[in-house]
């Protein structure tokens, strides 16, 4: 028990020592008078069918669908006309910058409500759908009262099987997110799901989505993109951790609602260039398809387009307010600013996809089949996942082996015990760990000093051979705090 409690020391020096040299830095910041500025507007047919007329930045401010106000952003309908020709005016945004690897932390004090026909999302999207991935943040239907997030990918992509909910009563390292997981394979062609469902994490949590969040005065969802997993947190009001709107380090953040891991995902080959969307939709492929088996929706009207085009007052809840918006970038991120074509509307993205649903999720439980159009331009969401630690020692080597951190191959113990995270191993030393994570063109093994080698010790117990561990641990960790690299806590 005490060899285990010193292994569990190391860990979480490495831990720390590990996180602290992946500190996010601002690279975008949509907040304010900015936020218009920094987004095309989408102005072609919806590519879900929707019953919308999306607007261009000029007719949307004229018909007060937009205003930014005390810093505030305000993205609504037209609640006040009889809808006509495409259908509702609305507004959908996709951010000019493109992003590879980001955390992407969004302010929301009021997001569409809970109202029937109403499809509104926020979501990220590849130029190359859905070979480019899709990663549906906030996302829901007519009266749903819960958020799903929700991946869109070609094929071979899945939620793992290892991982599992917290308090499911697997191991705490399988334990990598609080939501439960409804479907598992994020190929939008995948056997076995609907057509398009993606792969989904739900919660019954009220607060986050539609009527609950806005009676909440909102909260804050940050979504971290890396090589290893896209995992998405919310935080009501009265819980958004101190250093959100600053420095952001998510290894403090606890449990997130949704995690998705590399080992059963090439995120790095597959979520290319994204780009950010807002938008809501009507009816259309999802809210519309749901609506005869929504027993509050169906008594309103005998079809979806029916009700929106006929109840303009209806609507006057659909808006989103934003407090802020930004994009931070770590050492590792490749991010470019290329902006969108042109021609509004242009740029790479089909709308966002529907997620499926499980019970108790509060999402519509009738998942339609099909795809955006073809012939629309593609348009272009688990306790924390625990972070790759390089080991100084392996735990399987017995007490008779020698400890070095000079340049080797080491294998991370997974949940399972034996297995490396990924079923391959990984190096560190010289050649850096987690594929180099760089900093000011060196990488991290560039800037880090020699490794020491260590005699073999006098080992006559596992406990003195942790001892020696984390002595070396620690010593190491202070070479490179005098090194002045990265941010140490």
């Amino acid at each position: 028990m005490q060899a285990y409690s010193k292994l569990t020391a190391l860990a979480a020096l490495f831990g720390l020592f590990n996180s602290s040299l992946a500190a996010y830095t601002l690279q975008d910041d949509y907040s304010g008078s900015k936020f218009f500025g920094m987004f095309d507007f989408f102005t072609d047919e919806d590519p879900t069918h929707g019953y919308v007329d999306y607007v261009a930045q000029s007719a949307a401010q004229s018909a007060g669908l937009i205003n930014t106000n005390n810093n505030q952003i305000y993205m609504g309908v037209d609640s006040t006309n009889v809808a006509s020709g495409r259908g509702r005016q609305s507004v959908r945004v996709t951010s000019k910058a493109k992003y590879n690897h980001a955390l992407i932390v969004l302010d929301l004090e009021h997001m569409p409500g809970s109202t029937c026909g109403v499809w509104p999302a926020f979501w990220t999207v590849g130029p190359n759908w859905p070979t480019s991935g899709e990663i549906d943040i906030i996302e829901g239907v007519n009266t749903q009262s819960s958020n799903a997030v929700t991946l869109h990918t070609g094929p071979g992509c899945s939620i793992d099987s290892g991982t599992s909910p917290a308090g499911s009563g697997s191991s705490d390292a399988a334990a990598i997110f609080s939501g439960s997981v409804t479907t598992p394979n994020c190929d939008v062609a995948a056997t076995g799901q609907s057509t398009n469902a993606g792969c989904s994490i739900g919660t019954s949590d009220s607060f986050n989505y539609g009527d609950g969040l806005n009676a909440n005065k909102g909260g804050v969802y940050a979504t971290e993109w890396d090589s290893d997993v896209i995992r998405t947190w919310f935080f009501p009001r009265d819980r958004i951790p101190s250093d959100i709107g600053s420095s952001p380090d998510p290894s403090g953040w606890g449990t997130p609602l949704a995690a998705f891991q590399s080992t059963s995902c090439d995120i790095d080959s597959i979520f290319k260039d994204q780009q950010i969307v807002f938008d809501t939709t009507f009816c259309g492929d999802w809210a519309g398809q749901v609506w005869s088996t929504d027993a509050t929706c169906s008594k309103k009207a005998a079809t979806c387009d029916d009700y929106v085009q006929n109840n303009p007052e209806a609507f006057t809840n659909a808006f989103w307010t934003i407090n802020s918006l930004k994009v931070y970038t770590g050492a590792a991120s490749n991010n470019g600013t290329a902006p969108s074509a042109s021609r509004p509307g242009a740029s790479a993205v089909p709308t966002a996809s529907r997620p499926p649903v499980g019970t108790g999720s509060g999402v519509p439980t009738v998942i339609p089949s099909g795809k955006p159009s073809d012939s629309a331009v593609p348009s272009g969401k688990q306790s924390s996942v625990p972070p790759f630690v390089p080991s100084v020692y392996s735990s399987e080597a017995g007490p008779k082996e020698t400890f070095t951190t000079s340049p080797s191959t080491a294998t991370q113990a997974a949940p399972d015990g034996g297995r490396s995270w990924g079923g391959h191993t990984r190096t560190w030393g010289r050649q850096g760990s987690r594929g180099d994570r760089r900093r000011g063109g060196r990488s991290v093994a560039e800037e880090t000093p020699a490794p020491v080698s260590l005699p073999r010790p006098m080992v006559r117990s596992v406990d003195m051979q942790e001892d020696v561990a984390v002595d070396m641990v620690r010593r190491h960790m202070k070479e490179h705090k005098r090194h002045d690299h990265g941010r140490f806590m």
